[in-house]
């Protein structure tokens, strides 16, 4: 099954209303040919409403939107030449395997023998070859997807559209699932938009992932650089657990600043912040723990949690409380231990309050 063409998808200046309700107030956006760029955010914020919109079923109230270069607003969905991945897969429960991923080409005019000849490429390129005899029933929720999948790609599409194609699965499959779209999408190079709430899957099968909040984007970047380098609060808290506290910026020099953080002076390389008081976001693995009266922040345990791989402390400190991951599970602190913070280079970044 080879993608003959893939398309860039631009959202130009989008707003949707709902009657007196603007789900999307104004949205530019430039998704890449051959990338696949996820929507993510919390519920309500939007993502489902960019997606459907892209898909044709649900039209903008104003704004263009444009998938090869061609403006395709107010196409319906079948003249869009994108293909969906349905959250619930859609299969025909009475049709097997290889009959639901034909059925769309036999739609679009190919005899039956040209639609099961691409089906059955369709099955060889999802890893189910032989397979297409079986039921949906008797498919496990990973193959499923995978039909699904298969589906949508032997109509060719310029853009596949994924909404939260993993959420039916248990988390072990989820994690096998989403590395078979990563690597399918890569060795077949075609343009895909993948709508999840999950920040996990969202990091590991992105190119680009388009936070968003409220309707509109608070960040759009590649996984390291979110992780990494949040631009505000709320994406340094969404994309994994972050400590917000208040610091002092004393020194900047170059791509440098010297910080202070409840009086321990911590060097950080950034480009962002000015001298004064900021905020400072601190990934819970960031943060060590040592014995009292060792150079860092001073501090009392106030709980602790046991979680096999890992031990998750609460700490109490001038700066603030901070939430602790630990994996030296080799020791285990005491509520009331006194304990000094020190800070890792990775995991902290100045953010917008």
């Amino acid at each position: 099954m080879t993608i003959l063409k893939t398309g860039s998808v631009v959202f130009e200046n989008i707003r949707k209303d709902f009657g007196s309700f603007t789900a999307i107030p104004d949205l530019s956006l430039t998704i890449e040919p051959g990338t696949l760029v996820t929507l993510l955010g919390p519920s309500g914020c939007g993502k489902t409403t960019t997606l459907r919109m892209l898909a044709g079923l649900e039209h903008p109230t104003s704004g263009r939107i444009l998938i090869g270069g061609k403006d395709v607003t107010m196409l319906p969905a079948h003249e869009r030449d994108v293909s969906m991945v349905f959250q619930s897969y859609a299969l025909f429960p009475h049709m097997n395997a290889l009959d639901n991923i034909a059925y769309g080409l036999e739609s679009s005019g190919l005899s039956k023998k040209e639609a099961r000849d691409q089906a059955e490429d369709g099955l060889v390129q999802v890893g189910l070859e032989g397979m297409g005899h079986r039921l949906p029933a008797e498919l496990s929720g990973g193959q499923q997807q995978r039909v699904a999948v298969a589906r949508a790609l032997v109509l060719k599409p310029q853009v596949l559209l994924l909404d939260e194609p993993l959420s039916n699965l248990d988390a072990r499959l989820r994690r096998k699932v989403r590395t078979d779209i990563r690597e399918l999408q890569q060795r077949l190079g075609f343009t895909a938009v993948y709508v999840t709430h999950d920040q996990d899957e969202a990091l590991a099968v992105s190119d680009r992932i388009v936070v968003m909040k409220d309707g509109r984007i608070a960040q759009a970047d590649t996984p390291q650089c979110l992780y990494d380098e949040p631009v505000s609060a709320f994406i340094a808290d969404f994309m994994g657990e972050a400590n917000i506290i208040t610091c002092e910026v004393l020194e900047r020099d170059d791509n440098q600043v010297i910080i202070d953080i409840g009086g321990l002076h911590h060097k950080l390389h950034t480009k962002r912040g000015k001298v004064g008081q900021a905020k400072l976001a601190v990934r819970p693995g960031s943060v060590t723990l040592e014995p009292e009266g060792s150079s860092g922040l001073g501090g009392e345990i106030m709980t602790t949690a046991y979680l096999g791989d890992h031990v998750e402390y609460e700490v109490k400190t001038p700066a603030g409380n901070f939430f602790v991951i630990d994996h030296a599970v080799e020791r285990f602190l005491s509520p009331k231990t006194a304990v000094s913070l020190g800070f890792r280079n990775r995991g902290l970044a100045l953010v917008d309050g």
